[in-house]
């Protein structure tokens, strides 16, 4: 009997191991988490602001203390970061068309209608770099319906808004001497 006794309490220690260890895991691997830790490689420091696009495995980060900005993509295991002067401009596409758009030099093009999507709401931010010109972001689309974590088509479109703000404002900023 002593033995079994010792078996079992074996399995349960060996059990409540092996749930630690892969609860470390997933939160380790977290999609967010690991977008914020490459931002945050690549910026030297916690990015502020950052948009990551659930699901998508998308994210872009700021670093204003240094003026720099990074894109990252696959999850994070691919990332590119530029000055906050390369970037050009940001454009939000609802359903194919440019609804909004806010370039550097340019007068803006605010959104005029807050109108639910029905296909997607996509943020591509356009830098000056030949090799890698845009970079988008969907940050909602219809199969996001009812899945955890992901906004629905008004909240991502009232996201996606603020961060037109946000870009006029920064490419605004970046050009007044």
């Amino acid at each position: 009997m002593d033995e079994v006794a010792r078996l079992l309490t074996l399995l349960a220690l060996a059990g409540g191991a092996l749930t630690l260890v892969g609860g470390a895991f997933v939160f380790y691997l977290d999609e967010t988490r690991r977008i914020r830790r490459t931002l945050a490689e690549a910026l030297s420091g916690e990015p502020n602001p950052l948009l990551v696009a659930r699901g998508r495995g998308r994210g872009i980060g700021f670093n204003m203390t240094t003026g720099e900005v990074a894109v990252a993509w696959d999850r994070g295991a691919w990332r590119l970061s530029y000055r906050v002067d390369e970037l050009f401009g940001v454009e939000l596409i609802l359903d194919r068309q440019v609804a909004a758009r806010a370039f550097r030099g340019e007068p803006r093009r605010p959104l005029d209608q807050l109108a639910a999507p029905e296909e997607r709401v996509r943020l591509r931010f356009v830098f000056d770099d030949p090799a890698h010109p845009d970079f988008e972001m969907d940050l909602w689309r219809p199969e996001d319906e009812g899945r955890h974590g992901r906004p629905d088509a008004e909240t991502a479109l009232h996201e996606a808004n603020r961060w037109m703000a946000r870009m006029e404002a920064l490419l605004r900023r970046a050009v007044s001497p």
